[in-house]
């Protein structure tokens, strides 16, 4: 393969993207409905894309696995987008705000990507003020924002803590008017099982009714891939426990480089793990630090006691709590990055400073709000997420401290992209969290809508058109060609090799250990050692899934086992591939903390000698290991330094 070209404009950083729209192929209205393009997904990025490509006239297959587009994980999305919009004259502007996603990110992202995203960011409130997104406003009717970590001034857009679902209602709507005016034709419950290539090009998809099993083939000019990301190889995450990496998989194993697939995400505020036998794990929102603050006792005598349930947080007398983030990071506060935020609270529960039965919680403490605002002010702001948590704790926020541990939450990795958002395959573009490009190491906080709708909205929408303005003589596909013949008897074989296992394992006993070993090994601290370890785990375990799992039910049928299954054999060698990237990246950086690279103070040691540089891993065959490509990360506008935030 050939070295990575990231297609990025010459000039200076401000007026890349404007020089790119100017410059770019375009497609005249009238050929614009000869071609068609196939969005996989409805998230933000998925059905913002369709819509935006179904307005311009383009001809739009849409498909989800779900029985609706609404019911796409970004509807869990709770504390906000962000936005350089400086509503609150506090120094922010799109500068800062690229900035502050180039540092949080830990200096391993592209940086004219990221000076994109922030200078689009404000055309998305915009939008979606217009589609009629309900933001929340201050007294006198204008937009409220809040912070978020990794940032000193208030850009955060919300409304309360259902942003995401607000989003994708405005994102549904839109997309609905274009299947009601016949531009997009919507598949759901069809989920993606292979990428169809011809001479090279991405041309179409192999999807699979759920419902009926029956195998389907779609043809394209082009397909977009905006599938989400694939925290759920760890099984338990707070994604949707139906999200899944193998759409994207399906189109890195037909080539489609794989970037950066170590970095994932911890989120630090997540309601802790109770018990084996559950199946995920339930965020609660970074907007939650504006107010809330993070402690355990200074004593390990007091801990000890809160681990056996003799005493409550609301016992402890505040000279006997240690704020610790407030401590360590002054300037920051609990508004420090996830990362950073997440290994401080590993730290002080490995320490012996755990709060709850299992030693692995730390406190939230909204005492002082209420006290400083009210109960009603702090009710308004997070009535729906305090609610949430007395749900599924049966303890009550407003009386006693909420219970927080770090969770999986998020993949800054994905399929590698260029500036365009195309992929290696040539008409492939892959959207939102499904690509590796803005957030490097670690994402800030109400960045994953920002970078979904903006992909979709602003980005895509003109960047295909370098593509699609080569295809106007390209007539519609035969799906009877032999490439789709190929591709759907791939998928076959499968389908039929996972149901003649006839194991006795269960997919989630398999999955579960899985995870077990993702979070030991490749969680919040990792090494070399633990790294080689997973390595081997992970490669007996495939080979017990392939010998042992258990799917009962009909092959075509509806059959959810038959579904996870082969979500979890794509984990599988996804899992391995993150073991691969992270023992390959001898550096500390963002989400991904080698205990062998680290400050005096505990914090990410880089080495922007070595690995500046976004790791592309190329698929090489089934039981061979994956070929490293590197894309160099040059800064030429910011000045590249260990990250500080005390």
């Amino acid at each position: 393969m050939a070295k990575l070209q990231s297609r990025v404009p010459d000039g200076p950083l401000a007026d890349k993207w404007s020089s790119y729209k100017s410059n770019q192929n375009l497609v005249n209205p009238a050929n614009k409905r000869k071609l068609d393009v196939i969005v996989v997904g409805t998230g933000l990025a998925g059905a913002s894309a369709a819509a935006s490509l179904a307005e311009m006239g383009f001809k739009v297959k849409s498909f989800c696995y779900q029985d609706s587009p609404r019911r796409a994980h970004s509807i869990a999305a709770q504390g906000g987008i962000n936005a350089a919009k400086n509503y609150q004259n506090d120094g922010d502007s799109i500068y800062r705000l690229f900035f502050d996603t180039i540092k949080g990110g830990d200096y391993r992202s592209r940086e004219a990507n990221v000076y994109r995203l922030a200078e689009v960011s404000n055309e998305i409130i915009d939008q979606c003020v217009a589609q009629g997104v309900p933001f929340a406003r201050e007294y006198g009717g204008t937009l409220d924002n809040r912070s978020f970590g990794g940032a000193l001034v208030s850009r955060t857009f919300y409304a309360r803590g259902q942003t995401g679902q607000q989003l994708l209602l405005g994102a549904y709507q839109s997309l609905s008017r274009q299947i009601k005016k016949g531009n997009v034709e919507m598949y759901p419950r069809m989920e993606m099982y292979n990428l169809v290539l011809v001479d090279g090009v991405a041309r179409g998809i192999i999807g699979r009714d759920v419902v009926t099993g029956k195998l389907e083939r779609f043809g394209a000019h082009a397909v977009v891939l905006a599938s989400g990301g694939y925290g759920n190889t760890f099984f338990l995450s707070t994604m949707a426990m139906g999200a899944n990496a193998s759409a994207a998989w399906q189109c890195y194993k037909k080539g489609a480089l794989f970037g950066n697939p170590s970095y994932v995400q911890i989120h630090p505020t997540c309601i802790p793990v109770h018990g084996d036998a559950q199946s995920k794990l339930t965020l609660m929102s970074e907007s939650l630090r504006n107010d809330g603050r993070i402690w355990v006792p200074k004593n390990t005598e007091d801990a000890k006691k809160l681990q056996k349930g003799e005493i409550g947080g609301s016992d402890i007398p505040e000279e006997d709590r240690d704020y610790y983030l407030e401590r360590r990071y002054p300037a920051f506060g609990n508004l420090v990055p996830r990362d950073v935020a997440s290994r401080a609270a590993k730290e002080r529960c490995d320490a012996g400073y755990g709060v709850n039965a299992t030693g692995l919680a730390v406190f939230l403490d909204f005492k002082d709000a209420i006290q400083r605002l009210g109960r009603d002010v702090i009710e308004a702001k997070y009535g729906n997420l305090f609610q949430m948590y007395e749900k599924i704790t049966d303890d009550n926020p407003y009386e006693m401290p909420m219970m927080i541990y770090p969770a999986i939450h998020y993949s800054m990795g994905g399929i590698w992209v260029d500036y365009e958002l195309q992929t290696t395959i040539p008409g492939l573009y892959a959207t939102g969290e499904s690509n590796f490009s803005d957030h490097g190491a670690n994402r800030l906080g109400a960045s994953a809508l920002m970078q979904g709708l903006a992909d979709g909205y602003f980005v895509l929408p003109y960047t295909i058109q370098n593509f699609l303005a080569g295809e106007i003589n390209t007539p519609r596909f035969n799906t009877d060609a032999p490439e789709f013949d190929a591709a759907e008897t791939e998928v076959k074989d499968l389908l039929e090799k996972l149901m003649a296992v006839k194991g006795h394992h269960s997919v989630d006993t398999l999955h579960k250990r899985l995870g077990k070993i993702m979070w030991n090994y490749v969680g919040m601290a990792r090494n070399a050692e633990g790294l080689e370890t997973a390595r081997e785990e992970i490669r007996d375990l495939k080979e017990d899934f392939w010998n042992n799992v258990k799917i009962p039910g009909e092959l075509n049928d509806l059959n959810p086992e038959l579904q996870k299954a082969s979500r979890l054999a794509d984990f599988l060698e996804l899992g391995e591939l993150m073991a691969i990237d992270a023992l390959n990246r001898a550096e500390s950086c963002g989400g991904h903390f080698r205990e062998e690279y680290q400050t005096e103070e505990g914090e990410a040691l880089r080495n922007d000698k070595d690995f500046t540089y976004v790791a592309a891993w190329e698929y090489t065959g089934d039981e061979k290991d994956p070929k490293l490509h590197k894309e160099d990360l040059d800064f030429k506008f910011i000045e590249v330094k260990q990250r500080n935030y005390k």
